[in-house]
């Protein structure tokens, strides 16, 4: 008999806990957003600007190392592409020859550039797009 006793408290117990979760979860809102801290939203707010700042951050990068001349070898010649989330940004290139090496900057915009590219300039460009 008091284990029938027990079983029945336990039963309600179980409806009560139900009934009191149900009216202390949080209710969603006009817009259909469930009810947040103040604080949730100002991280959002953050969060949603990081994104915003970081999408002009040079931060695409590749190196392509080659031999620019057949009696230099060492692979000291290289193309770097540093480029922003919309392709823009610029490729850099030194070709290492037996007495000298030059350097070259190039302008990249929208992932192309308006001047003839080497093809490891384009391949560095390809490597570095996300």
């Amino acid at each position: 008999m008091l284990s029938v006793v027990a079983v029945l408290l336990a039963a309600v117990a179980c409806v009560l806990g139900g009934l009191a979760l149900r009216r202390t979860s949080a209710r969603p809102s006009a817009d259909g957003v469930d009810a947040l801290p103040e604080d949730v939203h100002g991280l959002r707010q953050e969060v949603a600007a990081l994104k915003a700042e970081n999408a002009d951050a040079l931060r695409h990068l590749s190196v392509v190392r080659y031999d620019a001349f057949g009696d230099v070898g060492g692979h000291l010649s290289w193309s770097l592409a540093v480029l922003d989330d919309a392709g823009h940004g610029v490729v850099l290139t030194s070709i290492h020859g037996r007495s000298e090496a030059r350097t070259y900057a190039k302008s990249i915009s929208s992932w192309s550039c308006e001047q003839q590219l080497s093809p490891e300039e384009e391949e560095a460009i390809e490597h570095a797009r996300p």
